[in-house]
């Protein structure tokens, strides 16, 4: 295929240059920021011959290119009469922060950064606190014992002082000084503040300061973080360098710990306990209506990341009220999503989507709904709307039983069920019941409202059969080598899982390639073939090798991690670079790519699969560097 053609055409289905505010690459895609996402034309572009696929992600615009991506992007700026506002992504820059979006976008991109990072801590401690309701609900824990105490300060402590938690994590995501930020924090914690101020008639140089208790609250801190960032870069502007270190903090804190004290945290304060009595109240009186209505909404809610919006609610419920209505609402949605999963397996009769259908709706049921919603639910349509009503079914049933969350757990789905133990074992049997009404609703559903299946009769190709076909794929070898069976293996320690797992479409549903993903237990990329090394990101997170047989393959280390512009990644090869099996090619800090809220999973795909038959695993569910994981079969 000509680029440039394809280059020209991708340049106006998106809406033409006037509509690109920023465009990058990374390793398969195309990254647009555009000034109005309605003006591009998905579905034409979705057929145009070169592009494996479209996708939207974080207000981001997304067309799948393949190997031959930096060829079409460099055609694509050579055709705009001035040069995008973005860094080369082969340099790791991610757009998506420059982006420029309406308020409601802004916000909730800011709640899901400040509290994506802090989930494992809280999540963490809220297991910690459902274990021990367990054993004292079992007769097994005295709630009079040391071993008690010492355990529920454990699981209270990440909640009692969340307020300086969330000040690092809104520090980091504002861009501010995170340690300034704890400071602040801590300071309006400190003990003997507290003391002062539950005594009453509090002042400060003569100014009358509001009573108002901060510990495991949620708003009052976030709204203090975000005024402090700007007298923070305020003061930071006009003071001389080598006085930054001295007048920044000091001047910061005089100013902003007093004005919490006084206005900041008590606005704070009665937001945060007007929305969960709110909550509460709407519970309380409308409790059918609501539980229907969240628990039929929730996965639209979660697709359009609205559901990020409902985390400093669920968080303020938890830490003020006890308990929370909305997390049972989610793990009823979550379990319709593996419901409606289960049905397109038991009605489909082509075994790839069987297959398909069983794995992602496990998945679901576990937590993670991602590819059973993007992979099989929404790509056939009905099913996805089985899984709605299952949710609102369930979810009235919960309402109807005032089902509650005790206990803030992190993947919403049969392993979160500690999250509804109380001293009153109805609520969990209620809780399980739910989830068996929402998973069996949607099921039947979607086996009674049917879906369309293309070739139902016989065994379908992957959904990227056929647009690798196309020259955007194109071997960076040559076509005229007769393929061979390739022996490929494992680049990385860790566990072997299916494509259908990779929180990301353009894996899950195979538009890429074909092979597995390694969910990784160590920090190390080796070469899984004999060959070359023929592309390589400068941000780390993406390797493309070319076997001496003529295997195209890609590994890509975790999902979005370009965002990270190379941090935690280091490189051990340069592309070009002849390697051998078990050749070192990256090394990356796995646990701090997690903290900052990314996941690891790396797919490891054949990307020119149109000269293979099939892939064929290996067999293993654990795996080490150098282990056989997968043949791809010419």
């Amino acid at each position: 295929m000509d680029k440039q053609q394809l280059s020209k055409d991708i340049l106006k289905l998106v809406g033409g240059e006037e509509n690109i505010d920023q465009v990058t690459h990374c390793m398969t895609r195309l990254r647009f920021n555009l000034n109005d996402n309605q003006k591009a034309d998905k579905a034409t572009l979705k057929n145009t011959p070169g592009v494996m696929g479209v996708m939207e992600n974080g207000g981001q615009f997304q067309v799948i290119i393949g190997n031959d991506v930096p060829i079409v992007y460099n055609a694509l700026v050579g055709n705009m009469s001035k040069s995008p506002n973005a860094d080369n992504a082969s340099s790791g820059a991610s757009t998506g922060e420059k982006k420029k979006r309406n308020p409601i976008s802004a916000l909730f991109d800011f709640i899901s950064g400040v509290f994506t990072p802090i989930l494992p801590a809280i999540t963490g401690a809220g297991m910690i606190k459902g274990i021990v309701a367990i054993l004292v609900a079992l007769g097994w824990l005295s709630d009079t014992s040391s071993t008690y105490i010492i355990l529920s300060a454990i699981g209270d402590g990440a909640f009692y002082f969340l307020p300086i938690i969330l000040a690092i994590s809104a520090a980091r995501k504002l861009g501010s000084n995170m340690y300034i930020a704890a400071a602040l924090a801590a300071g309006i914690m400190h003990p003997t503040i507290t003391a002062l101020l539950a005594n009453g008639d509090t002042t400060f140089v003569g100014i009358k300061v509001i009573a108002a208790t901060y510990s495991s609250t949620v708003i009052p801190i976030i709204l203090a973080i975000w005024i402090a960032s700007y007298v923070e870069k305020a003061v930071d502007r006009v003071t001389h360098a080598s006085l930054k270190l001295l007048i920044v903090p000091t001047v910061t804190l005089l100013i902003m710990v007093p004005l919490t004290l006084m206005t900041v945290g008590p606005l704070g304060t009665v937001l945060g306990n007007g929305l969960s009595g709110g909550i509460s109240w709407l519970f309380d009186n409308m409790s059918i209506f609501a539980s229907i209505l969240i628990g039929g909404t929730m996965s639209l809610l979660i697709i359009t990341g609205m559901h990020y919006a409902l985390l400093p609610i669920i968080v303020g419920s938890m830490t003020t009220l006890g308990y929370d209505f909305i997390i049972p609402l989610m793990f009823a949605a979550n379990l319709a999503q593996g419901g409606a999963a289960f049905g397109v397996g038991l009605r489909s009769r082509n075994s790839k989507t069987k297959s398909l259908a069983y794995s992602t709706g496990l998945t679901a049921i576990m937590g993670i709904t991602e590819p059973a919603m993007y992979g099989i639910n929404m790509k056939f349509k009905k099913p996805f709307i089985a899984a709605l009503i299952g949710g609102a079914i369930a979810g009235g049933f919960m309402g109807i039983v005032n089902v509650k969350a005790y206990v803030l757990t992190g993947l919403v789905g049969l392993p979160s069920i500690a999250a509804f133990i109380s001293p009153a074992i109805s609520t969990l049997l209620y809780a399980l019941a739910g989830g068996l009404i929402a998973i069996v609703a949607a099921a039947v559903l979607t086996y009674i409202l049917g879906f369309q299946e293309e070739n139902a009769s016989e065994p379908v190709a992957a959904p990227a059969a056929e647009p690798a076909k196309s020259a955007a794929t194109t071997s960076v070898v040559t076509e005229e080598v007769k393929a061979q069976d390739e022996q490929v293996f494992s680049p990385i320690t860790g566990e072997v899982k299916p494509l259908s797992e990779v929180p990301d479409p353009a894996f899950s549903e195979e538009i890429m390639g074909k092979g597995f993903a390694i969910q990784p237990s160590e920090g190390r990329v080796v070469s899984p073939i004999n060959g070359t090394v023929f592309s390589l990101s400068k941000s780390g997170h993406a390797i493309g090798l070319v076997s001496d047989t003529g295997a195209e393959m890609l590994i890509h280390i975790g999902i979005d991690t370009v965002k990270l512009k190379g941090q935690f990644f280091s490189p051990k090869v340069q592309a070009g670079a002849k390697i051998s099996v078990g050749d070192v090619l990256m090394e990356f800090d796995r646990e701090q790519i997690e903290k900052a809220g990314y996941t690891t999973i790396t797919p490891v795909i054949i990307t020119n699969m149109h000269q293979y038959e099939s892939i064929e695993s290996a067999g293993r569910t654990t795996i080490k560097e150098k282990d056989l994981l997968f043949t791809a079969k010419a």
